[in-house]
């Protein structure tokens, strides 16, 4: 994830939860860090994106939420399905 929500840690937790998977918290300038690069790239200060990426990782912590209580999540998910009529 990038952009401000990254700054709302309880956003991330829910994110990871509720997708299965980590997240990764990354910049919360990412979409100007992604326009300098591409800008950067073509002046050639970057040989490539893998160099641009490289320094990124480098230069901006990354914070990685792991999902937790998978059972409640999935169950709340069978219950957005029913209410929702995607599911009998």
């Amino acid at each position: 994830m990038v952009g401000g929500g990254i700054q709302n840690q309880l956003l991330c937790k829910w994110s990871a939860n509720a997708i299965g998977k980590p997240v990764w918290a990354g910049p919360a300038e990412g979409s100007i860090i992604g326009n300098l690069v591409v800008q950067w790239i073509a002046q050639g200060v970057f040989s490539d994106i893998w160099e641009a990426r490289k320094v990124i990782g480098e230069s901006f912590p990354v914070t990685v939420y792991e999902p937790e209580e998978r059972e409640a999540w999935e169950e709340a998910y069978v219950r957005f399905q029913i209410v929702t009529g995607i599911k009998d």
